[in-house]
């Protein structure tokens, strides 16, 4: 945007400039969300936010952010009793809207998955449970600390290392790196009891994290999704944050319908975070029409038309400014939101030819 507004060697007509900032953290009132409308004039929105070389995106998902509390008693320790770490590393990640399909580890679920089956050989309390950094990416790490029997630390290492062993072979093409280790820690005071750890233990395995529906209109794009992207534990008090999304506003009520019945199965309670709008894509845009020829003159062949299961900031702004005319299109960005994201140079130089492209399609015909 920048580079546009200062090159005077382009044609185009008036632009306005919008930047946002804290989308990925930013709360109801910030970023897109705390836009005042009335700076704007303009009609067409060319949003530069897409990661997709090659695609023109139309249409964005619905997103909400919810969170599963539960609070259970906690007992001391037995004496004696070992202290151990258990965790999941190496995960892949990705982003939990547009990675959500590509079926990599998330490693809550996992570690869940990992200790119910420890469980039903060796007995243990829960002394805490974390894992996830954002509510809008996959985790790629969680750590449990168990407190178990000290005549069954050897049974119980056993039965992690079988289930990690088992997780470790069912991702090895999605996620060959991760890890599932077990060792002693500082020893802790208390834990969940053992009927607060099973619930624990019931809800991380209950609750969906996946796709739920693939898009009717958008071939292999999936239209509904949850993720449980966060854990954390704090007393006797734990929480699962996810983030929920869909283009079809019809089944966001039933994905949290669903949430709810878990939380209060659980003994617990459903708390809704901040719900932002989806994006209707309208195939009979202007903007749309004219990147279209403009891509397919520059690159000799014709764009990909889509949808994105992520939302993005068009969906606030054009239900802030009803009737406005947007398209997103961006270079090709992998493995956002993970430690591994990157940005093709060469699809940024066709990104901008793209971009300048278009405003001058766009411009009225004095423009020169």
């Amino acid at each position: 945007m920048m580079a546009l507004a200062e090159d005077d060697s382009l044609a185009h007509g008036p632009l306005e400039v919008l930047m946002t900032v804290n989308e990925e953290i930013g709360g109801p009132n910030e970023g897109a969300s705390g836009l005042d409308p009335s700076l704007l004039s303009g009609t067409i929105l060319l949003n530069l936010d897409s990661e997709e070389d090659g695609k023109l995106t139309g249409g964005s998902a619905s997103s909400t952010d919810t969170s599963i509390v539960v609070e259970k008693p906690r007992q001391p320790c037995a004496a004696g009793a070992v202290t151990l770490s258990v965790s999941v590393s190496g995960g892949v990640g990705g982003h939990s809207g547009v990675d959500i399909a590509r079926g990599h580890a998330d490693a809550i679920k996992l570690l869940g998955r990992v200790l119910r089956e420890a469980s039903t050989v060796a007995p243990l309390g829960i002394v805490s449970l974390q894992g996830g950094l954002s509510s809008n990416a996959i985790p790629r790490d969680a750590v449990a600390i168990c407190s178990v029997p000290p005549a069954h630390e050897a049974r119980f290492r056993d039965a992690v290392a079988a289930a990690g062993a088992a997780a470790i072979d069912a991702y090895r093409r999605t996620d060959p790196a991760v890890a599932v280790t077990v060792e002693r820690t500082a020893e802790a005071a208390d834990a969940w009891t053992d009927g607060g750890t099973r619930t624990l233990l019931d809800l991380v395995d209950v609750v969906p994290s996946g796709p739920l529906a693939m898009s009717p209109d958008f071939p292999g794009l999936v239209e509904t999704s949850t993720s449980l992207d966060v854990a954390v534990s704090e007393g006797n008090r734990y929480e699962l944050h996810r983030l929920s999304r869909s283009s079809s506003p019809a089944a966001v009520p039933d994905v949290i319908a669903t949430l709810d019945a878990a939380a209060r199965l659980a003994g617990g309670q459903l708390e809704l975070g901040q719900s932002d709008p989806g994006w209707r894509p309208n195939l009979d845009s202007t903007a749309l029409a004219a990147t279209r020829r403009v891509y397919e003159k520059l690159f000799g062949e014709a764009p990909i038309i889509t949808a994105v299961h992520a939302w993005l900031e068009t969906a606030v702004i054009g239900d802030k400014i009803p009737g406005l005319d947007m398209l997103s299109f961006g270079p090709q960005i992998e493995a956002p939101h993970s430690p591994g994201e990157r940005v093709s140079i060469p699809t940024v130089q066709r990104f901008w030819r793209l971009l300048a492209g278009v405003v001058d399609e766009l411009s009225p015909p004095e423009v020169e």
